[in-house]
């Protein structure tokens, strides 16, 4: 099959084999009142030479984390893909393979995907993972839903500092199911959620960021105490690149650890794809979403791969699935392991004291800029809110043009942050890229 378009014989010889005229006749039971009644305004087609030049020209106006120096964050981060990921993960087996429905033809991809899952049980301090989701925000959807499905209730608490599209896609995932969502506040000097002064009695879960959307950390021991004190699933959106440095989530009392693990398969892209994380314990492991390639053995006693517990609806009747994802993110799973196995555990603890060495110091030059000031007190890690005389939102802007890309500004979620800018510091932020980016602001602020 091919995509080329229908060509005036091609559209002619269809018309005649469904015993129409023309165009008009196929579009008929259309009322007229909502037709167009004009020619589409596109371009004509276009040679592949011109196509490739149009393409260009509108990809050279976009300036991104190649050209800019980036401080940018907000869930999207600027991490080193090693090359060995980028060429294990593009091999044409990984590449090219569908769904391993055969498991005879597919040992492969089913052993990659088991090592993925164990790796992410072990980054987590889990039992059980399934083969991934489709993003972080997917993965916290699914978390709420297995936590409805387990305890029967219908009303969730999720923190004001797990980032707000997550909350977003929460809401409209949930909006036909009757789910009563509650949004905890953070404390305004803190940036963290006061868990003791949140009401969970009758909920279904606790939601939290760890670390939240301004680079605090959260109380997820306590928040897991009050979780389990009310009978609800405490669940924990995790950073995986912090694990190697903070306490695994299983291990502080976290029902379900979930995550986002684009900052480990590919480099930033406005869309992704990204890759959802999803682990949890062995109580709840009927109710995980999509599927999860098991170890069992062959005919022969031999060591094999099969998909296990497909509890979705595709596979069994659709009241009875655990949810509806179609298919999964292997090809990006398959990078987040290779990425996971290429650091090892020594690799990924220092991957997170680099972030987290680079980012207290970034804090410390840019709370030196006159007129700025860190919004929050307390332990931060890979990100900081720097508040600024001026709308947060503007001066990522106008960064942009001395060649830093930074923000967002948290105007646009929270009224009362309109002149905070979100800064994130990986570890491919050098002293010197820091050095730079305050002096920049230095700047900026000095000609407004």
């Amino acid at each position: 099959m091919d995509f080329s378009p229908h060509t005036p014989e091609d559209i002619a010889g269809m018309l005649e084999v469904i015993g129409l005229g023309n165009l008009e006749d196929l579009f008929e039971s259309i009322p007229e009142g909502v037709r167009l009644d004009r020619e589409l305004d596109v371009p004509g087609a276009l040679s592949e030479p011109e196509l490739v030049d149009h393409l260009s020209g509108l990809a050279a106006r976009s300036r991104g984390a190649g050209e800019l120096v980036c401080f940018a964050g907000g869930g999207v981060y600027d991490h080193h893909i090693p090359s060995a990921v980028k060429a294990l993960a593009s091999r044409a087996e990984f590449a090219t393979s569908y769904t391993p429905y055969q498991a005879e033809l597919s040992q492969g991809i089913l052993q990659s995907l088991y090592e993925f899952q164990s790796l992410v049980c072990s980054l987590y301090g889990m039992e059980v993972a399934n083969a991934s989701l489709y993003d972080g925000a997917n993965a916290v959807v699914e978390a709420v839903n297995l936590s409805v499905r387990f305890t029967q209730r219908e009303r969730v608490v999720i923190g004001a500092t797990v980032h707000p599209h997550y909350r977003d896609v929460l809401k409209t995932y949930t909006a036909g199911l009757g789910l009563d969502i509650i949004t905890a506040p953070f404390d305004p000097a803190a940036g963290i959620v006061d868990w003791d002064e949140v009401d969970v009695e009758g909920c279904a879960a606790l939601v939290l960021a760890y670390p939240n959307v301004f680079g605090g950390l959260e109380d997820v021991r306590g928040a897991a105490e009050k979780a389990h004190g009310a009978g609800a699933v405490a669940i924990v959106a995790a950073d995986p690149t912090a694990m190697g440095v903070l306490e695994a989530p299983g291990v502080m009392g976290a029902d379900v650890a979930v995550g986002e693990g684009g900052a480990l398969a590919t480099s930033p892209a406005y869309g992704g794809p990204y890759v959802g994380l999803f682990a949890t314990k062995s109580p709840f492991v009927r109710q995980v979403p999509g599927r999860i390639s098991g170890e069992t053995a062959d005919a022969d006693g031999r060591r094999a791969f099969v998909l296990t517990l497909q509890a979705r609806e595709q596979h069994i009747r659709r009241a009875k699935a655990t949810s509806n994802v179609c298919t999964n993110q292997t090809l990006l799973a398959v990078a987040t392991a290779v990425h996971l196995a290429w650091l090892g555990p020594h690799g990924l603890r220092r991957l997170g004291e680099v972030c987290a060495r680079r980012t207290a110091f970034a804090a410390l030059r840019l709370g030196e800029i006159p007129g700025c000031a860190l919004r929050f007190e307390g332990p931060r890690f890979k990100e900081l809110v720097l508040e600024t005389p001026v709308d947060g939102g503007e001066l990522a802007t106008r960064l942009a043009g001395r060649g830093f890309l930074a923000g967002p500004g948290l105007g646009r979620w929270w009224p009362e942050l309109a002149n905070c800018l979100l800064v994130a510091v990986t570890e491919r932020r050098t002293e010197d890229h820091i050095l730079a980016f305050a002096e920049a602001i230095e700047k900026e602020l000095a000609e407004l």
